[in-house]
């Protein structure tokens, strides 16, 4: 039971958003992402740019975000957004996320406030339709301008592709929330992207992707976004079937490392049932010490999620996250649970409301936290 005086009001401010959107709200059946795909029986590059999903998408992917995603769809004779800036050879788009939230934490004062989380400018060049092209990812905020994603790419995506420069890596679910424990954990998601190239193949039913890389544990604790001269490569594959129900993938990585060599491996999965919508994944990783006489470690993320589109622009999202960060180690074991609703209401704007409870060893109160935010989300 939760007793905290401050997280009890943020339960009850959300609880009462909740009820007012959903009064506001319209019937059918929603979608969103990142179950969109499953959801659908879509592959990522049928609706984004990138064939890994995420980021600016294309003339599929914002037809759809202004018809099919929404409670209420654009007036007759209003103007459809297709991100062309130069017919097809420049395309652009945004994303803006911007939340309220109140995090509180066992024996410490509560911290609640407004915030900018992202705040990102797409774009993409092609220079020779389905041959040539360049892409650019760039975070302006907050904290000043900073370069997420910008590769050249040779072919074409929904065929086969070869892309070289500052990516993210293909690895399980790209899921919208990138502090799951199996995005955290692997080293792996949105907030670290690496340096190489990847070789990636579309072939029906299957999607394939091959990289080699700088590895985000060989350039110090800032990731790819810190300069510092890489000592070791990364290897990453990750190989995907899609149905029209349901998917299964499987993901592995190979990383050397003055700081220690780390073996990962992960599958997931995606199976729709009527309106809801199921994802999985599951990851070991093994993380060896460049100490001699330390053992390695090895580490499970896991989690399972839910999403029930239960009338169109909106869903409700249950998910819950369980990682072991010591296998060998009894009672160190972390667990977080969350429910949060999502409402469309017009084309490219998105309500986000939600509850977050992490659970971990009580000595350690960083790991024993609740979190209640809302969001705006407006993405082009």
């Amino acid at each position: 039971m939760i007793t905290n005086t401050g997280f009890g009001r943020s339960i009850r401010a959300v609880l009462l958003a909740l009820l007012s959107v959903l009064l506001w709200s319209t019937s059918r059946i929603a979608v969103a992402e990142p179950y969109l795909a499953v959801q659908q029986g879509y592959k990522c590059v049928q609706c984004h740019i990138n064939p890994t999903g995420g980021g600016l998408r294309n003339n599929f992917g914002l037809i759809f975000a202004e018809n099919v995603m929404p409670a209420n769809t654009l007036p007759a004779g209003a103007p459809v957004w297709l991100g062309q800036a130069v017919q097809d050879i420049v395309r652009v788009g945004a994303d803006l996320r911007a939340q309220y939230f109140d995090q509180e934490t066992p024996h410490q004062r509560s911290q609640n406030g407004f915030q900018l989380e992202q705040l990102r400018l797409y774009a993409d060049v092609t220079i020779v339709p389905n041959l040539i092209g360049f892409y650019v990812d760039e975070q302006v905020a907050p904290g000043g301008a900073q370069n997420m994603e910008a590769y050249a790419r040779i072919g074409n995506q929904s065929d086969w592709y070869i892309k070289a420069g500052q990516f993210y890596l293909p690895f399980g679910w790209r899921l919208q929330d990138q502090t799951a424990f199996v995005r955290d954990a692997t080293q792996i998601n949105m907030f670290q992207p690496d340096t190489g190239v990847e070789f990636g193949l579309e072939r029906g039913k299957w999607s394939a992707q091959f990289d080699i890389t700088n590895s985000v544990l060989n350039q110090g604790n800032g990731g790819a976004l810190n300069r510092a001269l890489p000592t070791g490569y990364q290897l990453t594959s990750n190989v995907v079937r899609t149905e029209s129900s349901w998917r299964v993938g499987a993901s592995g990585s190979f990383t050397q490392s003055s700081a220690g060599d780390r073996n990962q491996g992960g599958l997931y999965a995606g199976l729709r049932t009527g309106p809801v919508v199921w994802l999985t994944e599951i990851d070991l990783i093994h993380q060896e010490s460049s100490t001699a006489g330390v053992a390695t470690q090895t580490m499970i993320p896991a989690f399972i999620e839910a999403n029930w589109g239960f009338i169109k622009g909106n869903n409700l999202k249950l998910t819950y996250d369980y990682y072991d960060p010591q296998h060998s180690t009894q009672g160190n074991g972390q667990s977080r649970w969350s429910v949060v609703y999502e409402l469309t209401p017009y084309p490219f704007v998105q309500f986000r409301a939600g509850l977050r409870r992490y659970d971990g060893p009580v000595q350690i109160n960083s790991e024993n936290t609740s979190l209640g935010f809302a969001e705006l989300h407006v993405f082009l």
